[in-house]
């Protein structure tokens, strides 16, 4: 077939094929990819303990706000975009979908230069401010240095791989992440502790690693739409306000949706912080597994986000609701057993990082597993229903879910740690009510609107 003759047959399948079917071979590779990501983030944890407490304590500090330019990039601004595509394709327009995705690229250039001035200029009050005085700031300075300067690479490789899931070209677009995130492992490695002779550029290593592999997934994934393999044809397409408004509608609502996100394990990290660098270490374990579950979220998410838009474009809103409760279920389910393996032993997660020795760190690590990973599916099904809502056009739940996450939260762990004793148990105790709260208000939010 040819490349549109593909394209069309792809979305003629999310329209008519089988829900759960079709979803889950649109979703698979997308969680391999994901699980590949994943465990690329416990590559870099891992050669960060290798530079000492004082790195993996850094790399707590940035790394919420590194996750933050993935999620915007990949789910929030790229899932803006994979639906509006779809949605174009769903009603029987491929050529404004082209147009669309040429607005999203450059969308996606712009965030990068605003992300990169912003942390030029608050990086180091933005980490003090989060308790991380002295060695702990300096090495999360170190990786920011270098990670939002070349993060143009991240944003550039995720809109145009956003681009292609709006398609419904899943397969490529997760084998170009799987390769990505194949390619940083060894680039972090290799810059950060000094493999091959080559100099340890220490935390500025791992964000090199990252921004590298990022730029060659960006250039294959560039040159596949450029081409016109993806079925669109983006020559003759012209940037126009109402296409920059077709993405930014759900993208900025959904990027206050992802800083919220972020906000909340900033304001947890700041929390925790206060009781010393032992208890950040250990919490910001803890956290990373938390934010790895939004990629796992995303593999599902991802593939309802494109077969969502297609059946809204098409006028299909009770089969695109059909998709979402799908899809969500199953993503609280996965999450929900990881959740519980890691409350039960969380020393499968913590002993990637920490040796026996660390006493600190791991208490920390532990008490916030037993406390909060019991509730993960909470998180997960309402994370899920925002990737729904994307391709839906309907953000506004999702949002204030995020509030509603957020306060209590926040407000819990400083009612908690101001009228009880129970230290930093306090702060994870918060975090559990924030999660389970998102979930039900998200379900709850969905069922009573059904997208109205």
């Amino acid at each position: 077939m040819s490349a549109a003759a593909a394209r069309a047959a792809r979305t003629r399948a999310m329209l008519e094929g089988p829900i759960g079917p079709t979803l889950a071979r649109l979703a698979a590779p997308n969680v391999l990819a994901m699980i590949v990501q994943a465990l690329m983030s416990i590559s870099e944890g891992i050669f960060a303990s290798r530079l000492g407490v004082d790195s993996l304590a850094g790399l707590a500090l940035v790394f919420p706000l590194v996750m933050l330019t993935q999620m915007l990039s990949a789910g929030a601004m790229g899932g803006a975009i994979s639906s509006a595509v779809a949605r174009a394709l769903g009603a029987g327009s491929p050529e404004r979908a082209g147009n669309v995705a040429l607005a999203g690229l450059a969308i996606a250039v712009v965030s990068a230069l605003l992300s990169a001035a912003l942390m030029a200029g608050l990086g180091r009050p933005v980490f003090e401010l989060l308790g991380g005085a002295g060695q702990p700031a300096e090495a999360a300075l170190s990786y920011a240095a270098l990670f939002f300067p070349g993060c143009i690479t991240i944003w550039l490789c995720h809109a145009t791989l956003s681009v292609i899931r709006g398609t419904g070209g899943m397969m490529f677009a997760s084998l170009t992440l799987l390769f990505v995130s194949l390619v940083s492992i060894p680039l972090a490695g290799t810059f950060a502790l000094g493999w091959l002779g080559l100099p340890a550029l220490g935390m500025a290593g791992l964000a090199l690693g990252t921004v590298a592999a990022h730029a060659l997934g960006g250039m294959v994934a560039l040159v596949y739409v450029l081409t016109g393999r993806a079925g669109l044809t983006l020559s003759g397409t012209r940037l126009q306000a109402d296409m920059f408004n077709e993405i930014l509608k759900v993208g900025l609502i959904a990027s206050a949706n992802s800083a919220l996100t972020v906000l909340t394990i900033v304001l947890m990290v700041g929390a925790v912080g206060r009781h010393g660098k032992e208890a950040l270490a250990g919490y910001g374990l803890g956290a990373r597994l938390e934010f790895l579950l939004i990629p796992i979220v995303f593999g599902i998410g991802a593939a309802m986000t494109a077969m969502v838009g297609a059946n809204i474009g098409a006028h299909q809103k009770r089969r695109a609701l059909q998709i979402a409760w799908t899809g969500s279920v199953a993503a609280a389910l996965i999450v929900g057993l990881i959740g519980l393996v890691v409350a039960i032993a969380p020393d499968l997660w913590l002993g990637l990082f920490l040796s026996p020795s660390e006493s600190g760190p791991l208490a920390a690590g532990r008490s916030y597993f037993r406390v909060v990973a019991p509730f993960y599916s909470f998180f997960a099904i309402g994370l899920a229903m925002y990737f729904a809502s994307q391709g839906a056009g309907r953000m506004l739940w999702p949002f204030l879910g995020g509030v509603v996450r957020i306060s209590v939260a926040f407000g819990g762990a400083i009612y908690l740690s101001g009228t009880t004793d129970l230290g930093v148990t306090a702060v994870f105790v918060a975090i559990a009510g924030g999660m389970v709260s998102y979930g039900i208000f998200i379900v709850a939010s969905i069922l009573l609107t059904k997208w109205r």
